[in-house]
């Protein structure tokens, strides 16, 4: 049995990259929520620069996961 290591680091290293981009972009999107939790407080407006941050966050991680699930389940091929 023959193992290929460089394809299994290429893997790893993909995989660990795209895991640690999509908590930094939904951490990005939970600081946009809370910008307008903080700004409905203070002056009761919502800002809509930190609205589309948040909401443009959370669509590209659900993008992420849907393309994920296209790769796993073979009936969406």
């Amino acid at each position: 049995m023959h193992l290929d290591w460089t394809a299994l680091g290429q893997v790893t290293a993909v995989s660990i990259g795209v895991t640690v981009a999509v908590v930094i972009v939904f951490a990005i999107g939970i600081l946009g929520l809370a910008r307008v939790d903080e700004a409905r407080e203070r002056s009761g407006g919502t800002p809509a620069v930190a609205v589309v941050q948040a909401a443009l966050c959370f669509l590209a991680c659900a993008a992420v996961v849907a393309y994920g699930i296209h790769l796993i389940v073979p009936q969406f091929r």
